[in-house]
């Protein structure tokens, strides 16, 4: 597909309805519209825009798509996939200015919010109403709800609560052609019709721009506790995970962590408050909450006799809100900690949670026939194992030219035990070329007949999620 540059004349159309703060053309003020959070990619777009309203938006997407220039939506770029990256030039989107939580409606525990609202911000928003949004990515100081939208987010809550399309009721959309819908209605069970809603979330802004959303909220949970389990293997802390389920268990977090990966957070921000003797190899962190602190400390022995059952060391209970916020802000830094001690690539596999131990094995098989060492963590009560693989000392070229062999060997083995190619970081740019291992050739053109539906110029972030 071929894409114009944007030129004098399409500058001067947008000039026309935008004001000099909300267009960016200086090179040294593009960069930031240039990269996300994935590896070192950069890719420079010819303008970016920053629309305030849901009718600049429309006029903005109905002239590219009439002058065939490429449009790439953004929230905080936070991605880990290439999702926000403008690898075709053209015009990059900002949604920053939507950032308004429009209401908190109690009576019916629903919130309508635009996509630029940080998901912290709506989380403690909802909380001082003693409702509760729960999906948190591990950025969710920082995330924008329209990429979590966007890329359907989980993070730590989802082994209980579910993943960000699980709470979207309906949302407010602008087409390729500037048309604005809305995909369904601010109720609990609808079953009219194709569910539009559905199909827009994890749809990595290919097919519309989310303008607000209606979500759903429940009641904010009252109590919880945590602990911090030691395991001197880390395939027996992954056989640990399926074994507390069926004790009839449903932890509010189920966290893996490799030694290394705790190890280095540790570094990374300076806490030595927790100590990781020389023979543990792995930490599950685990939460349960509730309303009730005789169940939950009932929850909590089930769990001991479960993992006393394998080769641990003494576990943590957190006895303060202090030192639960410093356990999860370990967890929560890890893929932070990883970026700065290495150039490293990350995998978001996912299985079902029974075969975990099973896809860790395979994993670090593939790393020694390569040559590369991985630190892996993730949501290990979702079956969701985040893989970083570390340059370290390999060379570029193998680095290069091999790596993505044995990515593809870990993903075709991940999809022999069940399970997929990402879990919450969605396809974006560098996953793409791996599609055809979950797909084949009718999925991926049924996929590809819905985006000429609803972009048939193909001007929504393109070069995204389809293969080359």
């Amino acid at each position: 597909m071929n894409y114009n540059k944007v030129d004098s004349n399409h500058l001067s159309f947008f000039k026309s309805f935008l004001s000099d703060a909300q267009i960016v053309s200086a090179a040294a003020e593009l960069h930031k519209f240039a990269h996300d959070e994935t590896e070192d990619l950069v890719y420079f777009p010819d303008l970016g825009l920053i629309p305030n309203s849901v009718e600049e938006l429309s006029s903005i997407l109905n002239y590219c798509n009439q002058n065939q220039i490429a449009v790439t939506p953004q929230g905080a770029r936070t991605g880990l996939r290439g999702g926000a990256l403008p690898v075709h030039g053209g015009v990059a989107v900002s949604m920053q200015n939507f950032n308004r939580i429009i209401n908190i409606d109690e009576d019916n525990a629903q919130v309508t919010v635009e996509p630029g609202v940080i998901t912290q911000v709506l989380q403690e928003a909802v909380a001082a109403k003693g409702l509760f949004y729960p999906p948190d990515p591990a950025s969710k100081g920082s995330c924008f709800i329209g990429g979590n939208l966007s890329e359907n987010s989980g993070g730590p809550k989802a082994v209980k609560y579910g993943v960000t399309n699980e709470y979207v009721l309906n949302l407010e959309v602008v087409l390729a052609d500037g048309s604005v819908i809305w995909t369904g209605a601010n109720v609990l069970k609808n079953a009219t019709g194709y569910n539009l809603t559905q199909l827009m979330v994890g749809s990595e802004g290919t097919l519309g721009v989310i303008t607000k959303a209606v979500l759903k909220l429940i009641p904010h949970p009252k109590m919880n506790m945590l602990m911090l389990v030691p395991f001197r293997s880390a395939e027996d802390a992954c056989k640990a995970v399926a074994a507390i389920f069926k004790e009839g268990i449903v932890p509010s977090g189920l966290e893996f962590m490799e030694r290394d990966a705790l190890v280095w957070t540790k570094d990374f921000i300076n806490d030595d408050s927790i100590v990781i003797p020389n023979d543990i190899q792995a930490h599950l962190l685990i939460e349960v909450d509730g309303n009730h602190s005789d169940v939950l400390m009932n929850d909590c022995e089930k769990i001991m006799s479960v993992v006393e059952g394998f080769d641990i060391d003494d576990v943590l209970f957190a006895d303060s809100e202090a030192q639960k916020n410093t356990l999860w802000n370990l967890r929560r830094k890890v893929g932070e900690a990883v970026k700065s001690n290495s150039i490293y690539k990350e995998e978001d596999t996912v299985v079902p949670r029974y075969r975990l131990p099973d896809l860790l094995r395979a994993i670090k098989s593939i790393g020694e026939k390569y040559g590369f060492t991985s630190v892996c963590y993730g949501h290990a009560g979702d079956g969701n194992l985040h893989v970083n693989i570390i340059k370290g000392d390999l060379s570029d070229e193998v680095w290069n030219d091999q790596l993505p062999l044995a990515i593809r060997e870990i993903f075709e083995h991940t999809i022999s035990l069940g399970g997929t190619i990402s879990g919450e970081h969605g396809i974006g740019l560098v996953q793409k070329n791996y599609m055809d291992i979950p797909f084949n050739s009718i999925q991926l053109d049924l996929m590809r007949s819905i985006k000429n539906v609803f972009d048939p110029n193909q001007i929504l972030n393109p070069g995204k999620i389809f293969p080359d």
